[in-house]
């Protein structure tokens, strides 16, 4: 997708069960109104990127502790 017209498109070919989903919708609003006021494409892109990666979760609960607030001293070592 390059253009406004392409994700239009894009989102008009989509299964009408998958076009009702809400970050579709929510994509679809976006996309309306930087088509129709000439705002910044960028949030048109943050909705076509969101919809599209609905289901891909990045949560690694056992992953590295925040590094902050837990800062060793020379004296603690």
């Amino acid at each position: 997708m390059v253009t406004l017209l392409d994700a239009g498109e894009y989102i008009s070919a989509l299964p009408k069960k998958e076009h009702q989903a809400p970050e579709w919708q929510a994509a679809i609003e976006a996309l309306i109104l930087v088509a129709q006021s000439g705002g910044p494409t960028m949030f048109s892109r943050i909705g076509v990127m969101r919809a599209l990666n609905r289901h891909h979760v990045e949560f690694n609960p056992k992953g590295k502790e925040p590094h902050w607030c837990r800062r060793k001293l020379k004296r603690d070592e």
